[in-house]
């Protein structure tokens, strides 16, 4: 017994001894979180592991990951198995810009119609079909798309979007299609008065359990990058702007309009959010939130 229990304390010191699995989402509402990590250091301290959210929600769930963004859908499904990390999240309270329904038809139409949902969202399209079946009273036919907003409206009526593909909609797009445009924030905000928040950071239980100083070192890193990423936040813009197709004036407009915090009126989102999709997710009650303790 004992040599068994040697084992597993050998094991958990192995991987404490290694960087941290991290995961970075490669959409710019994300960036904020992520490029104060250079400046501050915190980069060399973790593996970084680049990918679309839904690859890194999976990652994440399935254990792949041992701290990273996941979906906020994908998080009320596996709650228990999950530690948040407070005050660090993307959302807003009021506009997004890049979680969007657009439409070739008013939406009071689309009942019937086919709506294409991107393939790389898990929350925003799962807000998109409450916000039309409750607020807008339709049933539109569902049907799962790449991300391309074009191929989308090419194959149905209107098309949900996220991240930098919803952007661009948003900038330019629509209008160059003659399309509307839904902000699915502003949807939520209109509808509910509350934040939305899409997108959570979290830490698997079991490595927090094992591994709680670099969690803390991780959550700080990240409090730390957004705020200097906020702070600086014309000069990120800059920057972006150098590789990006956006111009520096729309990114900090965009990067100062998303939420990144995570408090009480974010958590009450969040468990508004559990109580309208949770028949259409798969879970029965509201799961409750564990967040990550102060360090001790």
């Amino acid at each position: 017994m004992d040599d068994i229990s040697d084992a597993r304390l050998e094991a958990h010191m192995t991987q404490c001894r290694r960087r941290p699995r991290v995961g970075h989402i490669q959409f710019l509402n994300c960036l904020p979180i992520y490029w104060g990590l250079v400046n501050s250091g915190a980069i060399l301290d973790m593996e970084l592991i680049k990918d679309s959210p839904d690859v890194l929600s999976t990652m994440l769930v399935a254990g792949d990951l041992d701290i990273g963004p996941i979906s906020l859908v994908e998080y009320l499904r596996n709650a228990d198995e999950l530690v948040v990390l407070p005050d660090v999240a993307v959302g807003s309270d009021g506009p997004v810009t890049s979680c969007n329904l657009v439409s070739k038809v008013p939406y009071e139409q689309l009942d019937g119609a086919r709506v294409a949902l991107g393939s790389t969202s898990r929350t925003t399209v799962q807000l998109a079909q409450l916000i039309l079946r409750e607020k807008y009273g339709v049933q539109p036919h569902y049907f799962p798309c790449a991300p391309d907003l074009q191929q989308m409206l090419r194959e149905g009526d209107a098309g949900v979007i996220i991240g930098d593909p919803a952007l661009r909609a948003w900038l330019y797009d629509a209008q160059r299609l003659d399309a509307n445009l839904l902000d699915l924030g502003q949807a939520w905000k209109d509808w509910t008065g509350l934040p939305m928040v899409f997108a959570v950071w979290a830490a698997r239980k079991e490595y927090v359990e094992r591994c709680p100083d670099i969690v803390h070192e991780v959550h700080q890193g990240f409090l730390r990058s957004r705020d200097i990423s906020l702070e600086h936040v014309d000069k990120v813009a800059r920057q972006v702007e150098r590789w990006e197709q956006f111009p520096a004036a729309e990114l900090e407009d965009y990067f100062t309009t998303l939420d990144f915090s995570l408090g009480e009126r974010q958590l009450e989102g969040v468990r508004e959010f559990a109580r309208q999709v949770g028949p259409q997710i798969g879970i029965s009650q509201v799961p409750e939130v564990m967040l990550l303790p102060d360090a001790g």
